[in-house]
Formats: C-alpha cells, sequence, structure tokens
C-alpha cells in the first residue's frame, strides 16, 4: 500500500523559505514523508539577499553584513564554503577603518576633538538602551528613561549633556556654527546613521523596551567576500531540480479554520498570479511583514488570505514597524584628456555629512531635502571609482522615483557645498582644535556617470527592507508572527498546521537579520518534523 505523502509547500525562496526546504528535504526519512515544493514569485532566488555587479565590482543591493561571527550559522556557512575570500574586489573589502572625514555643510572638515565626544555619547546612549550598561554615568543618570520611543530617549541624553556643557555655545573660527547647532547636527548624523540600522525611518517610532531584547552576535561584523548569494547557493544546491519554482507569484491562500479533518483531503489551496493553483498540507509562509500588511489590511483589494487571519496574528502584523532602506551607488566619471582616459590623481574621500538643521538659516538650500539625512558617501573599497549612499524612511522611498540624473545633479549640488574652496581668510580663522579647510580636495570637481539603486520599498514582492519593534508594539508581537495556524486549542476543528509562517519579522531576538531568517526557517521545518515524529 502506498502510503500518501504530506504535501508541504514553502513561500519564498529567500533565506527563511530555502533553509526551511534544505532542512526538511535532508531530514533521515523525510523523502519518504513528504512531498516538497518551493514557490517563489520572482525570477530569483535569495528574497532580501541580491548580489549583483556594477561597472565590474561585486555589490549587495540587499543584505550587506554578517552581523557578528560569534556564532553566527551565516559565518559558519560562508566560511565552509570558502566564501569569504575572493580574488575579485567586492563591497567593504576593506571595511570603514576609520579614515573617514566628517564635514560640516559649508566645507567645514571636523576634528576629532569635535566629533569623538558626541559619537561617544551616541553609542553610549544606545548601548544603554540596548541593556549593554548600566546607567552608571552622569549623562544617563540625568536622562529619564522612561519614554515609549528611542527618539525621545536620544534627545533626552543630548539635552542632558548640554546641561552638563554649562551653555558654552560658541566655536572659534566657525561663523555659521555655534557650539550647541554642530554638536546637535553632528548627534544627527548618528541618528540618521540609526535609522539604516533599524529601518525606522524615524526613531520617535522605535520602541526604547524592546530594543533591550534584539541581540547581536559578538565578533566583528564583516561583508562576504564572494557575495551573500553564495550562502544562498550553498543552502538551496541539496535540492533537487524542479522544487524551487520561479515566477509563482501567490496571490490567495486558502485554508479552513473550523472544518472536520474528513471533509478537507488537503487543507490549503495557494492560488497563483498566472491562474493556477496547488493544493497541501501544510504551507510554510516567508513572505515579508510588508506583503503580509498588504494582504491582510481590512480594506485590503486583494486579500491573501481566505478566510482572513485570526485578529491577534492580524494586530501583530498591523502593530509591527517595516521600513525601507536602500542603497544608492555612483560611479565615479573617469578623468579625461583629449578622449584619454587618464590616472585619477585624488581618490574620493571617505565623507560623513553633518547637514544644519531645518531651523538654521545657514542651510544652502540648493542641497535636496532627501540629501539631508544620508549620513555619508564614500567608495566601497579604498580606491574604488564606486561610492555609496544608504538612505531610509520617506528619503529611500523618494529615490525609487528619481531619474538618474536627478539623483546625480542632488548629489553633486550636496558635494559642492561639502568640498568646497575656503579663503585664505577664512582658513587662518579657522581653530585647528574644531574645524579646518578641506585640505586635500579643495578646488576638485568630482563627476559621476552611472547611477545604481535599490527599490525595495515599491518592490511588490517586498514593500519595504526588514522589520523593527515600532511603538505600540512589543516582543510578543514577534512571538504572534511565530505562531502556525489554526491554534493548538482549534485541533478539534481543523488540521493543525496548515499555516505555519518565517522570516526575519517572525523572530524575536534577531529580527531584520539574515540570521533571524535563517532560524525561523529551521524553526517551521523542525516543527513539522516534530509533527510527524521525524527526527
Amino acid at each position: 500500500m502506498v502510503v500518501k505523502k504530506a504535501k508541504i509547500v514553502i513561500i519564498g525562496a529567500g533565506m527563511a523559505g530555502l533553509t526551511a526546504a534544505n532542512k526538511l528535504y535532508t531530514a533521515e526519512g523525510s523523502k519518504d514523508l513528504f512531498d516538497i515544493s518551493v514557490v517563489e514569485g520572482g525570477g530569483r532566488i535569495g528574497g532580501r539577499i541580491n548580489t549583483a555587479e556594477f561597472m565590474g565590482e561585486r555589490i549587495e543591493m540587499g543584505a550587506t553584513w554578517i552581523h557578528g561571527i560569534g556564532g553566527s550559522p551565516i559565518y559558519k556557512i560562508a566560511e565552509q564554503i570558502g566564501a569569504l575570500h575572493s580574488d575579485q574586489s567586492w563591497e567593504c573589502m576593506d571595511g570603514y577603518s576609520g579614515q573617514s572625514t566628517t564635514v560640516a555643510e559649508g566645507g567645514i572638515e571636523l576634528s576629532p576633538a569635535t566629533v569623538d565626544p558626541i559619537s561617544t555619547l551616541f553609542q553610549k546612549l544606545m548601548d544603554f538602551a540596548q541593556g549593554k550598561i548600566t546607567g552608571d554615568s552622569d549623562i544617563l543618570q540625568q536622562a529619564n528613561y522612561d519614554k515609549r520611543s528611542i527618539g525621545e530617549f536620544l534627545q533626552q541624553g543630548i539635552d542632558s549633556y548640554w546641561v552638563s556643557k554649562n551653555g558654552e555655545t560658541e566655536v572659534n573660527g566657525c561663523k555659521e556654527w555655534s557650539q550647541k547647532s554642530l554638536e546637535e547636527a553632528i548627534f544627527a548624523m548618528y541618528e540618521n546613521n540609526q535609522r539604516t540600522y533599524t529601518s525606522a525611518g524615524d526613531l520617535s517610532t522605535l520602541d526604547f523596551i524592546s530594543e533591550s531584547e534584539y541581540q547581536m552576535f559578538p565578533g566583528e561584523e564583516i561583508t562576504i567576500a564572494k557575495g551573500y548569494l553564495s550562502v544562498i547557493e550553498s543552502i538551496a544546491s541539496v535540492l533537487p531540480p524542479g522544487l524551487v519554482q520561479l515566477g509563482k507569484k501567490v496571490t490567495k491562500i486558502e485554508w479552513h479554520p473550523e472544518l472536520d479533518p474528513p471533509n478537507i483531503p488537503t487543507p490549503v489551496t495557494l492560488h497563483f498570479a498566472d491562474g493556477s493553483h496547488i493544493s497541501a498540507d501544510h504551507v510554510i509562509v516567508t513572505v515579508s511583514l510588508g506583503v503580509l500588511k498588504a494582504g491582510t489590511q481590512p480594506d485590503s483589494p486583494s486579500p491573501l488570505f481566505h478566510p482572513p487571519l485570526p485578529s491577534f496574528k492580524t494586530e501583530a502584523i498591523s502593530r509591527l514597524g517595516f521600513g525601507v532602506v536602500n542603497k544608492l551607488f555612483l560611479r565615479l566619471a573617469p578623468v579625461t584628456e583629449n578622449g584619454l582616459n587618464l590616472k585619477r590623481t585624488h581618490q574620493f574621500p571617505c565623507l560623513n555629512f553633518v547637514f544644519h538643521q531645518p531651523d538654521s538659516k545657514f542651510r544652502r538650500k540648493k542641497i535636496p531635502w532627501w540629501m539631508r539625512k544620508t549620513t555619508s558617501l564614500r567608495p566601497i573599497y579604498q580606491n574604488s571609482s564606486l561610492l555609496l549612499s544608504w538612505l531610509a524612511g520617506e528619503e529611500a522611498l523618494h529615490l525609487e522615483k528619481l531619474k538618474d540624473d536627478e539623483i546625480i545633479n542632488g548629489v553633486s549640488t550636496t558635494i559642492s557645498n561639502f568640498l568646497i574652496q575656503k579663503s585664505e581668510s577664512e582658513n587662518s580663522e579657522s581653530d585647528s582644535n574644531c574645524c579646518n579647510k578641506m585640505n586635500g580636495h579643495r578646488n576638485i570637481e568630482f563627476s559621476f556617470s552611472q547611477v545604481l539603486k535599490s527599490q525595495w520599498g515599491s518592490d511588490p514582492l517586498f514593500l519595504g527592507s526588514y522589520s523593527y519593534v515600532a511603538v505600540g508594539s512589543s516582543g510578543e508581537d514577534l512571538d504572534a508572527m511565530a505562531e502556525p495556524l489554526p491554534r493548538t486549542e482549534e485541533s478539534s476543528k481543523s488540521p493543525l498546521l496548515q499555516i505555519l509562517f518565517a522570516g526575519e519579522a517572525t523572530h524575536r531576538t534577531h529580527y531584520s537579520t539574515t540570521h533571524g531568517a535563517y532560524f525561523s526557517g529551521l524553526r517551521e521545518a523542525n516543527r513539522l518534523l516534530h509533527h510527524y515524529n521525524c527526527t
């Protein structure tokens, strides 16, 4: 007698989906128990991992870093497959080794003596918020940290810092800047950097209490020399041809939370954009939180689930945050003379931007608004002709709508207000302990020839970049995201584990990361293996 295999369909061929498929397919005895398929709406595997090449350079359009190598499964895989070393140059191959130059709007180079105290303050505040240190300093003791958001907490931290400075207000030789306005702008630079880490477009929406639950692995943060996609390809390599089906976008998931088992031979039916459908015993949903948000809104024109998900699930989906972070790559135009390309005598510096705040009368009106929360612009590695900048929130979304020439003009205008010539009289007035002219880059014009940008916010398969715990939500919502349907207490009404959920937004302590997605894929695969007593 042939025993019917349990049909398992995994939606999404990203880190979570392929990890689940790998685990289910390779488990001992599973081939006799399971019929496994992975359906992917796009034309490639990887999901929010997308290694690409631009002008002959290896870059990452999505996930970039291994966040801590101590205990990271991603690091372990990359090491095992030899992906950590390459003869080809790659993005961040030499990291950011402290050689960056911080410049204030108007072309004022800031010394470490000016920047470092604010950098230390910001890091101390974030370390406290993340539970790494206690409030043993004067600033932390003065700050009222019963606030709801990280943004409120950081503002109280900088306010307390200014109180401790006893009202010092002037900066010698910097006519545009007072001490307070300069420190405020430097602090804002670090806040904007934090926006790209968390994907929270506004730190006032980032929950303070939940920040301490987020966990990082110890050790350095590194990039993968042969590309993040090499890890995905390794995970997928054990799967036989045809198991992963590309171009299969799911438009509706039908499930049966209230019918008796005899009436449901295969309780879940997936409908696809091409008009086809497939039935399954179990479906692992690994689509992004952005897609879940769009598909579960009460007024959604195309609900993803039928019947709708229970309220505990939809409320968690609604409360959690899901932001947009995009990467902008620009290629420096070659230096030419008489039609010949010349060797560039000046490399583009690793620039950190300190912008005037909105209430300053010294703000350069020609700098576009979408550049004003950009933290940096720097070569992807030393001496590379490719430059990289990160944008988050509404600026990142706006970037997706801009034409290449608009981007080039906006970036060029911004640079011209930072790498500008200073007169000798202005330079002689500068305080060497605070600010200096941009000696190494005066009178140098940099132009750009090509642009490449990620567009995670408008991509219908993602609708954003990664999740965060928003004000009003909590780690319990992340746990609710991971709970399978129907719930155990409803087992008398219908088969268990019809719909399972994986992906970075379903992991309480490692959300927003590739390793969080990896762990979630293992979790749901193991849940099914345990259900079938397959260990």
